[in-house]
């Protein structure tokens, strides 16, 4: 069997690309009103979207590690660096702001037939090979505000993962109802139906 089906990792990563692309298209997220509309505060879509995958991604791996079938000591951790951390969320969180789109959402806004897209995704691209150029010289940055060496929070704070996982979902009702909240008094979300008569 020929790539990308010549193993059945590739077919599994295969199948969830193809679903991401369709629950993100279903989302409406191909369009950049909806994220630009999640930094208005007035369409909480987003954050619905994405901390719904965060909560089920982390229950899934913490029923794993419990069933034996995938411990948390066989996952690489990243080392966190605050400030390298912090200063690419800001310009990830300005680019979207900007353009309308994050990396997954361009990809999906592309396949879509949307040229804008095709532009974010250029400007990405190029951004990236800037970056790949001036990689060693930004390097001392990396090193500024170096956390502990591959460690999880639970491995941090001694406390048990499952707290962690309670916390996460209580995060995520809180930030709901929030959202909820907004919506209510900026005009509510913005449906399929607007998306299409804006041609947006």
């Amino acid at each position: 069997m020929n790539f990308p089906l010549e193993n059945s990792g590739n077919l599994i990563v295969l199948v969830a690309g193809i679903l991401f692309g369709f629950f993100i298209e279903s989302a409406g997220l191909n369009s950049p009103r909806k994220l630009t509309a999640q930094f208005a505060l007035r369409d909480w879509t987003v954050f619905r979207v994405m901390f719904t995958a965060i909560v089920v991604a982390a229950a899934g791996l913490w029923l794993f590690d419990v069933a034996g079938w995938l411990r948390f000591d066989a996952l690489k951790v990243q080392t966190m660096f605050f400030w390298a951390m912090a200063l690419g969320g800001a310009m990830l969180g300005a680019g979207m702001a900007i353009g309308g789109y994050c990396p997954g959402t361009s990809v999906v806004g592309l396949f879509s037939g949307r040229l804008d897209a095709l532009f974010f995704m250029l400007g990405m691209l190029i951004g990236m090979m800037v970056f790949a150029v001036s990689f060693d010289s930004l390097q001392p940055i990396y090193q500024i505000g170096k956390g502990p060496e591959s460690q999880t929070l639970s491995g941090l704070t001694g406390w048990p993962s499952w707290l962690f996982l309670l916390i996460l979902a209580g995060l995520a009702w809180g930030g709901f109802r929030l959202g909820a909240w907004f919506e209510s008094r900026r005009g509510g979300t913005i449906s399929a139906n607007d998306l299409a008569g804006s041609g947006n």
